[in-house]
């Protein structure tokens, strides 16, 4: 029996393999989001606080609570329109001053 030697496979560039892309994609596109929000946060840095926040606070508030004051009466009329009424009797209807009753 005569051994014959394998003939060896031409090898790929490392391109071709689908596993290296596997091992090399995830890290590569982790690099890549990383510069892309290191471009947007260097491009468009957040603004400075106004001096007088705090004023400008309080103003918004005062205006809130003012709006509020004005529906108060909407709110009562909404959460007292399906309240039961409690039953009269034909008594008390009857006449306003008398005492109940007595005709």
């Amino acid at each position: 029996m005569s051994m014959a030697k394998p003939e060896p496979t031409p090898s790929k560039p490392w391109w071709n393999y689908p596993h290296m892309w596997l091992v090399v994609g995830g890290p590569l596109v982790v690099v890549v989001a990383a510069i892309v929000t290191a471009v947007i946060a260097l491009s468009a840095p957040d603004p400075l606080i106004a001096e007088d926040y705090y004023k400008k606070g309080l103003e918004i508030n005062k205006t809130l609570t003012e709006q509020d004051r004005n529906m108060v009466p909407a709110l009562q009329a909404r959460n007292h329109a399906v309240t039961p009424v409690a039953p009269q009797n034909a008594a008390s209807s009857a006449a306003p001053g008398a005492a109940p009753g007595k005709p």
